[in-house]
């Protein structure tokens, strides 16, 4: 299941779930984003939701799934979470520098300074606080054990959705509403990784997995060899796309999804993983001469301010 909110240090608020706490629909596009009431499922199978947005996804199990793809590098800190506008905030400067402008004209910008990366996405995009964090929950693990609240598969930071509120959905009439979007982006640390490749491999079947198919991984087919790739700022790195065919997840909002990765280097030299998701088969399928052209627009920015 998708989940957007503020990173934080305490996962557990006096002995209640932080992820799952009942909540009414909350319409599209509205404010409240710091809230788990307004958990996002990007379409994970098992009671799962199909695209929504707030959590952290850390995928388990097989071999093919690249160790932890970096998941342990998202350090929680109370922040706020109230969602950017068109124009780059001021918090979105680098040190000393001036804020990002976009590099299509009337797109909006995208910047994670935690990471020191920055991308455009199209108009009709809806940009969030760079300190928001968008992941999925492991819903084989969302039990009533305390201690499997909050279980993740990934999570990527400071991201952008298309159309917020694309499916509402409580299928299992538990009144915990699964806000999905259509499509989300944001970018990642990728710690762990030993080289671009390994960056965007690690995490592209993760995305298609926590956010469409789970507990399934059998209808998901991914590229094996991630492959070169260079941004029109002159970013060099390596590209991976995944996709599901005939996911066996059921509800209102279940989709077959496609995400596409991207690995490389910041500033720092650290490895970054720059990840798009959205829902396939549907009548407002994001197209993939969108992706490319938002992925064609990412850049470095700044000095990062992780490690």
């Amino acid at each position: 299941m998708w989940f957007r909110e503020p990173p934080r240090d305490d996962q557990n608020l006096h002995g209640q779930n932080p992820y799952q706490q009942p909540r009414q629909p909350q319409p599209p596009g509205g404010g409240g984003h710091g809230n788990r009431a307004k958990a996002v499922a990007v379409a994970a199978a098992t009671t799962v939701v199909v695209a929504g947005v707030t959590g952290v996804l850390i995928l388990g199990g097989g071999k093919d799934d690249n160790a932890d793809g970096g998941s342990g590098n998202t350090k929680a800190s109370a922040r706020g979470s109230k969602s950017a506008t068109a124009s780059a905030p001021a918090s979105d400067k680098p040190p000393g520098g001036k804020a990002e402008r976009p590099t299509v004209r009337g797109w909006k910008v995208v910047v994670n300074p935690d990471w020191g990366t920055a991308f455009d996405v199209p108009p009709d995009w809806e940009v969030e606080s760079s300190d928001l964090l968008l992941g999925f929950t492991d819903d084989r693990l969302d039990s009533g054990d305390p201690k499997n609240w909050g279980k993740t598969i990934t999570v990527i930071g400071a991201p952008a959705v298309l159309k917020d509120g694309w499916c509402l959905a409580d299928d299992n009439k538990d009144g915990l509403v699964n806000n999905t979007p259509l499509a989300a982006v944001g970018t990642k640390g990728e710690n762990g990784a030993t080289s671009t490749g390994y960056a965007a491999l690690s995490e592209v079947k993760r995305l298609v997995y926590g956010g469409y198919t789970q507990p399934d991984k059998k209808s998901i087919l991914r590229d094996r060899t991630a492959k070169p790739y260079t941004t029109k700022s002159g970013v060099k790195g390596s590209i991976a796309w995944a996709r599901s065919r005939n996911t066996p997840r059921e509800g209102k909002c279940a989709t077959d999804g496609k995400a596409i990765t991207f690995g490389f280097k910041n500033s720092a030299g650290g490895f970054v993983a720059w990840c798009l998701v959205g829902a396939t088969g549907v009548k407002d399928e994001l197209p993939d001469s969108t992706i490319m052209k938002i992925l064609s627009t990412v850049r470095l920015h700044g000095d990062p301010t992780e490690s």
